[in-house]
């Protein structure tokens, strides 16, 4: 997979998985995973960078002795999911395309 197009569909996995409630890193890479291979080291620059554009605000809480980070999306992170769904949505009837006129 291109690396700028899979760049922008782990950000929006991202945010879509603290959608319902904030998370933690480790918890991050378990929600998307499945669904598209992704790393701790790909992981933590996606959330520096959400959390410096806002649409992430942090917390830390301690957990078994050490101190944990939570993430939790913004209005403005919201906003970049619905923008990333009509980005998806083009995307899918030029992949649409490409399929049927290639074949």
């Amino acid at each position: 997979m291109d690396a700028q197009l899979k760049k922008g569909l782990l950000e929006a996995c991202v945010l879509v998985s603290l959608k319902k409630e904030e998370s933690y890193g480790y918890k991050i890479i378990s929600d998307i995973s499945p669904y598209i291979e992704i790393s701790e080291s790909t992981l933590y620059p996606i959330l520096k960078r959400l959390e410096s554009t806002g649409c992430l605000t942090t917390r830390s809480k301690e957990y078994n002795g050490r101190l944990r980070k939570y993430y939790m999306i913004t209005e403005a992170g919201k906003r970049k999911i619905k923008e990333s769904i009509s980005d998806l949505d083009e995307l899918r009837r030029v992949y649409e395309f490409i399929y049927r006129e290639g074949h």
